[in-house]
């Protein structure tokens, strides 16, 4: 690697990580602030706090990553420009090393969010769901005290007849009054709380389910036997997702790809794809010199942030089914490739007519 490349890149990197170790510090307050009511409501400890946390940074530094990458790069660019040392690389034709150095600080940033999204993120997710499973089973289980009513989160009250020290449980009962059009109850002669492939569970034997509807409507299934999951009762519903918690490895060796094993890896690769479009997109307006000596009436970070901001706004609306990812990214792509070979002199959508002398 020459000089000047390694130079660049290192410039580039600094203000990046820099950018991005305050934003990942402030995600993590705010995190420990989500999770407070472990510690102030649910008699966990600070411990819990921080590793829950600690847990659900992995999937928000993937949303901010790309975000830090443009803004790391657009201002190390215009501090190049405040140096004048743009205009010198520019002058001395060299601009092959200032692209590659673009190139390398992409490559590097492409690379770190493939392992983010397809190792880290999933691994973290299923140590969350499996720690908040814990979590839920630990609050059920103290709140388990003979003839006392209990409340497990809003809307949700059960008590228990007796319990012994094996923990089995008689004449159990909870009601669920948490959705807006109906109620419901489930009781049971026995019950004992635990845990099977999925997770933590209130295994309910000779009991019935009742639901009253706010219409007046009122069913009632018996069963022999029932298995409960604590995230019914608890509000602590894992991810929706249940591929989420598997490793893109682990998705590829279970077998083959349905529906959502092909949506989840296709996912998981836009990640890289925003990187590169908006370090092309940045490239494209920042990385040639300006004669002009005040500063642009809008600032780089400005137009990084609103790039972004347009990207993910528009991929809500816009589809595009042919890859499985938004149409905004593809596009922001194609406009940041268009720009930097339109002012590297590669293409030109005009044809300029030249004079002789």
């Amino acid at each position: 690697m020459a000089r000047l490349t390694r130079y660049l890149s290192w410039t580039f990197l600094r203000d990046a990580l820099a950018l991005f170790g305050v934003a990942a510090c402030l995600l993590f307050l705010v995190q420990c602030l989500r999770f407070f009511d472990l510690v102030a409501g649910q008699g966990q400890s600070l411990a819990t706090l921080v590793g829950q946390a600690l847990l659900g940074m992995p999937g928000l530094g993937i949303v901010i990553f790309y975000i830090c990458l443009g803004l790391g790069l657009g201002r190390a660019f215009r501090g190049l420009q405040a140096s004048n040392e743009l205009a010198i690389i520019h002058i001395n034709g060299l601009v092959g090393p200032l692209m590659r150095a673009v190139l390398i600080y992409l490559s590097g940033g492409v690379v770190a969010v493939l392992i983010l999204s397809h190792i880290v993120e999933p691994m973290a997710q299923r140590t969350s769901n499996d720690w908040s499973s814990s979590i839920a089973a630990d609050l059920v289980s103290r709140a388990m005290v003979p003839h006392k009513f209990a409340s497990l989160a809003d809307g949700v009250t059960l008590v228990i007849g007796a319990r012994d020290n094996a923990g089995n449980i008689t004449d159990f009962f909870a009601d669920d009054s948490r959705a807006a059009d109906q109620r419901r109850t489930y009781f049971a002669r026995a019950a004992i709380l635990t845990r099977d492939e999925e997770g933590y569970i209130l295994r309910l034997r000779s009991g019935a389910i009742q639901t009253f509807t706010k219409a007046g409507g009122f069913s009632q299934v018996a069963f022999e036997q029932y298995d409960l999951p604590l995230d019914t009762l608890t509000a602590t519903a894992t991810s929706d997702d249940p591929l989420g918690g598997k490793t893109t490895l682990e998705i590829l060796t279970s077998g083959p790809l349905d529906a959502d094993a092909q949506d989840t890896l296709r996912r998981r690769n836009a990640e890289a794809l925003r990187v590169a479009a908006i370090c092309l997109f940045v490239a494209a307006i920042a990385a040639f010199p300006s004669g002009r000596r005040r500063e642009p009436l809008l600032p780089i970070e400005l137009t990084v942030l609103a790039a972004a901001f347009v990207e993910r706004g528009l991929g809500g609306i816009v589809k595009f089914p042919a890859f499985g990812f938004t149409a905004s990214t593809v596009l922001l792509l194609i406009v940041g490739v268009v720009m930097l070979l339109i002012r590297l002199r590669i293409f030109s959508p005009v044809r300029r007519r030249r004079f002789a002398a």
